[in-house]
């Protein structure tokens, strides 16, 4: 954690000690008043709630001090306070001038699909070499990047973060606080279609991670998506392309996949080369892999540096995770979000691998704006071209699913539509039989991981 005294947090922050010593340690930041632990610095945000209702509730848990905009009533003299005219502008403040007093490379990872397994892969990997920082989970936005920040104790030399978006002008904010000195773009996608014209439109707030790059940096960019490769022939800077392409320095050759047995592929690492099997059952993870590969080659490690590390690679919660419940019964928990081409992706790598029944459960796809309904049925027209036997929906939307699969001559009598995630998760308790394999994939807002929550609970090996 950055350690600060309380006077140079404010100072930092850009703001006025109202109370409290200011030598008074801090030893750690949050904007969760459930998270407050003795010496925790408590920023007051005004998000969903106002964290200035729990102020006094992070002081009896034991916090050092609040980071506050308005009045919050009487504390105890030794609580220190923190004003400032916006707290969460204070947070990134304190961040970026944190950032700014050690020496740490930052790699920024931004794309429509794969952030958080990139973001992993690329710090697994980095690892072998140096003292890494990677932000936790998916804090990917303007309170998560400046919080993973916070969490540096100065002797890191990377830090691998994770810069989400749903509108334009929110990349460009999050590297007003850690420009990258390496800017990795996984892909371009219809994902928050709800907000944005088109895929170019996409496009150009994904371009904001270079465009917020310090001067030289590189672009480490998926080559197998055109609009990335315009992109990188338009910017002025240095570029990598990572994909399948013979003219890509690092590349897969030769990929096949091996049922349960996960892919194997030869990696291509500038001029050298390795026959590598990795456990992944999709082959968007390959894609993923691939970028984090790239990035290790531009900080200089070669294959032999890496080669212990692509053998142990660690496994994302929610993202592609395969379960062993009782009877043989495979669980692939893909559930943390849906789109388009993640889900066509993982219907057609998954349909490959025989199983006694494959049975697809699908939530619906979430701010895909007006065409939400056709990405719904041309999804669903996967469903039965790659050989699924059980349709089960959750969500309304998730139903356009069902047009699309029954008109491509899927049985209408196997599909099984629910409203909720925990009204399928107890009837797929009592319908799966041995044998079965489950893909369970749905947007965020459907939390369709309280299927598998419940089903590992239910069904233990």
């Amino acid at each position: 954690m950055a350690s600060l005294f309380l006077g140079q947090v404010a100072q930092l922050a850009g703001g006025r000690l109202l109370q409290g010593r200011p030598d008074t340690p801090i030893l750690s930041y949050t904007f969760d008043s459930r998270q407050v632990a003795p010496g925790t610095l408590f920023f007051a945000l005004k998000d969903k709630r106002d964290g200035h209702q729990f102020v006094r509730d992070a002081y009896d848990k034991g916090a050092a001090a609040a980071c506050i905009s308005e009045e919050v009533g009487s504390l105890p003299p030794d609580f220190g306070l923190i004003r400032v005219e916006d707290t969460l502008k204070a947070l990134q403040t304190l961040a970026a001038r944190w950032l700014g007093l050690h020496p740490v490379k930052i790699v920024g990872i931004t794309g429509s699909v794969g952030k958080t397994s990139t973001k992993e892969f690329t710090a697994h990997l980095l690892q072998e070499k140096f003292r890494v920082l990677k932000s936790p989970g998916n804090f990917n936005n303007q309170i998560g990047v400046p919080i993973s920040i916070l969490s540096m104790d100065g002797s890191q030399e990377i830090a691998v973060l994770e810069m989400g978006m749903s509108q334009r002008g929110e990349i460009s904010k999050l590297t007003d606080i850690a420009p990258p000195d390496v800017a990795v773009i996984t892909a371009i996608a219809p994902v928050h279609l709800e907000f944005f014209r088109d895929l170019e439109d996409i496009a150009l707030a994904k371009k904001e991670i270079l465009e917020g790059a310090k001067p030289g940096a590189l672009a480490v960019l998926n080559g197998d998506d055109s609009l990335l490769r315009k992109m990188g022939e338009a910017w002025g800077g240095r570029v990598l392309y990572y994909g399948s392409s013979p003219d890509f320095p690092v590349r897969a050759e030769n990929l096949e996949q091996l049922g349960l047995e996960g892919i194997r592929f030869d990696l291509v690492l500038g001029d050298e080369k390795t026959s590598l099997r990795v456990p992944f059952l999709n082959r968007a993870l390959v894609s993923n892999l691939l970028a984090a590969c790239a990035v290790a080659h531009s900080f200089g490690l070669k294959l032999a540096e890496i080669l212990p590390a692509l053998n142990d690679l660690p496994a994302v919660e929610h993202r592609g995770q395969l379960l062993e419940l009782k009877n043989g019964i495979r669980v692939y928990d893909d559930s943390y979000n849906s789109n388009p081409v993640a889900l066509k992706s993982v219907l057609e790598s998954l349909g490959r691998i025989p199983a006694r029944r494959k049975i697809a459960v699908l939530g619906d796809m979430l701010e895909l704006g007006p065409q939400e309904i056709s990405f719904h049925r041309e999804a669903g027209a996967r469903v039965p071209e790659n050989g699924w036997n059980i349709l089960v929906t959750v969500g309304q939307r998730a139903r356009h699913l069902v047009e699309g699969a029954v008109e491509c001559g899927f049985d209408p009598g196997s599909v099984y539509s629910f409203d909720e995630a925990l009204q399928a998760a107890a009837w797929l308790r009592d319908f799966l039989q041995a044998g079965d394999l489950v893909l369970v994939k749905g947007s965020h807002g459907l939390a369709l991981d309280r299927i598998v929550t419940f089903l590992k609970k239910e069904m233990e090996a």
